[in-house]
């Protein structure tokens, strides 16, 4: 690191638990953040601050003028753009040391199994169960960890699934496939409260930051935050040994 690099992440270098090696780690690190929407505009802005080196930023959708109550990396004059586009540009804007490569399309079979496989960590900030399953099933067949964040409503939910860890759960061991229940729902449909994305979205950064810096120990189990009443709770969250994602893996 040069001088403009010590003193831009010189207060995560007086981190004992991050220290010089750990912003290393950063700097060389690797993140495919999927969404780039809600959760992922905090997740892309907080990476890119942070020194992660290099973001591949995905989404196939443009931004619209209802995102913007909550999609803090698009502004006014980026509605009709891709979203992956808009979130890059406000990435570099924070930290132009950073490598951002934005990804205008749905990432799905080949080329999803292709970005897991080259990240140290992966976020899933999207909103359907389909692409939940996927890239929980990409990043289980690559080994790469998974930050996995919803939010609707006033409703928000954090878990991290590592494959490296022989004991931990996945996400179809979570939920199973055909028993989702109503989380499918939409914040399009439903609605959302706007601070929420970013808590969660923040949540998802900062597990990413500890696992890809080696700092202090990945979140385990399933985190919950109730916006109403300002309360979270935890579960543990076991492998399920029938899971048709990692049973036997």
């Amino acid at each position: 690191m040069d001088d403009q690099s010590l003193l831009r992440y010189s207060r995560q270098i007086m981190l004992e638990q991050v220290d010089i090696h750990g912003q290393e780690r950063l700097l060389a690190g690797h993140a495919l953040v999927i969404g780039a929407g809600g959760l992922g505009s905090p997740v892309a802005l907080y990476l890119a601050a942070a020194g992660l080196g290099r973001l591949t930023l995905a989404d196939a959708d443009d931004v619209e003028l209802s995102n913007l109550q909550r999609q803090i990396a698009h502004a006014t004059a980026d509605i009709g753009r891709n979203k992956a586009e808009s979130a890059r540009e406000a990435a570099l804007a924070l930290n132009p040391g950073c490598t951002v490569r934005a990804i205008d399309d749905h990432l799905e079979g080949e080329a999803l199994a292709r970005e897991a496989g080259e990240a140290d960590v992966v976020l899933d900030c999207t909103d359907r169960f389909s692409s939940r399953y996927a890239i929980n099933a990409a990043c289980r067949a690559a080994g790469v960890p998974l930050v996995s964040g919803a939010a609707i409503r006033f409703s928000g939910q954090l878990a991290v699934f590592d494959p490296r860890d022989p004991d931990g759960p996945c996400y179809a061991c979570l939920y199973p496939p055909g028993e989702e229940g109503d989380e499918e729902l939409r914040c399009a449909e439903n609605g959302v409260i706007a601070p929420l994305v970013g808590l969660i979205g923040s949540f998802q950064a900062l597990e990413a930051i500890k696992l890809v810096s080696g700092a202090g120990t990945p979140h385990r189990g399933l985190s919950t935050f109730d916006g109403l009443t300002g309360q979270w709770r935890h579960f543990g969250v076991p492998r399920d040994p029938a899971c048709p994602v990692c049973a036997g893996r």
